[in-house]
């Protein structure tokens, strides 16, 4: 932060990090209060759902809509009341001043009187050739947002937590046959989801055994899955794959200046954005680990967007 001589910055009242439904949504409501947001919309314009085909539970979209489509529309709102959305990803901040400086790229200086933080995170996934090229043609990190695509088909899900039960068992509303995948012969997760699993005669796990790769030309059409115990080597026949091996909070860059728990999502006060400094404001799934959907995170957004437009009048 010493090397970039901020005598020159620019000066912003509002400045947004992150986009995704929830950056968009707060653009959009800071642009009508006459905030003039700047957004940096940092590596991944748009967020989690430029990877994600149909969406079909965002309000408003009887028919469904592509993921990139609802960016889109979400972006074309923001710009239309004055949102100045820019290409750039933040880099380092120091919140320890106001006001706060903001590096984009490692090389341009931003002042902000406030922060808004919708950096998302991102989904983890195993790392397969073809399980990224897959994404959102039977390849998911979603259940909830994905599952009723899967409807009276067999799929198979990667996981061991609370998240992979919960996952699973929303998937037998849907799929003919859920198959839960699992390195070890034991789950971490709670006992309590364990035994809801364990119980439920739609799913059938397959213990002590990895995924090798997501078979299917357009479309997923199997699995190659091995057992780690025997080296045996097998196609399992599924038409949807989904990974629920945790997400990883976006966060990284603000290292210790703000308050977050142990897997590193920011913690905000109860019913609000506020952050644990005061003008930085956070929202989606930045700080948000227990619902992950477009909807909420736009509802995030405009909280965040409102808090901060009336932090702004107390301090005036």
């Amino acid at each position: 932060m010493e090397a970039v001589d901020f005598s020159g910055a620019e000066h912003h009242k509002v400045v947004i990090v992150g986009t995704g439904p929830a950056g968009l949504t707060a653009a959009l409501y800071a642009a009508r209060a006459n905030l003039a947001p700047v957004v940096f919309q940092g590596p991944e314009p748009g967020g989690q759902l430029i990877t994600t085909t149909d969406v079909e539970n965002y309000p408003g979209f009887p028919d469904g809509i592509m993921g990139p489509e609802m960016m889109d529309k979400f972006e074309k709102q923001a710009a239309r009341f004055g949102a100045d959305l820019r290409y750039g990803s933040v880099t380092s901040v120091d919140f320890t001043e106001r006001p706060f400086r903001l590096v984009i790229d490692e090389e341009m200086p931003v002042l902000a009187d406030v922060v808004i933080i919708s950096t998302g995170a991102s989904a983890k996934y195993l790392g397969l050739d073809n399980e990224r090229r897959l994404l959102g043609h039977g390849v998911s990190a979603c259940a909830t947002c994905d599952g009723a695509f899967f409807r009276d088909q067999e799929v198979a899900i990667v996981g061991g937590g609370d998240t992979a039960m919960e996952e699973a068992l929303f998937l037998t509303r849907f799929a003919s046959r859920v198959y839960l995948i699992h390195r070890r012969d034991a789950f971490r997760a709670s006992q309590i989801m364990q035994d809801r699993v364990l119980g439920h005669d739609k799913v059938e796990v397959i213990w002590n055994t990895v995924v090798k790769d997501v078979l299917g030309d357009k479309d997923v059409d199997g699995l190659i899955i091995e057992n780690v115990e025997t080296g045996d080597v097998r196609t399992l026949p599924v038409q949807g794959f989904f990974v629920a091996i945790g997400h990883k909070p976006n966060t990284d860059v603000f290292g210790d200046q703000l308050k977050k728990n142990e897997t590193g999502y920011i913690i905000t006060k109860p019913d609000s954005t506020y952050t644990s400094v005061e003008g930085v404001f956070a929202c989606g799934d930045a700080q948000d680990h227990v619902y992950r959907q477009a909807v909420t995170a736009a509802g995030t957004g405009c909280m965040a967007a409102i808090d901060a437009e009336r932090w702004l009048v107390e301090q005036d």
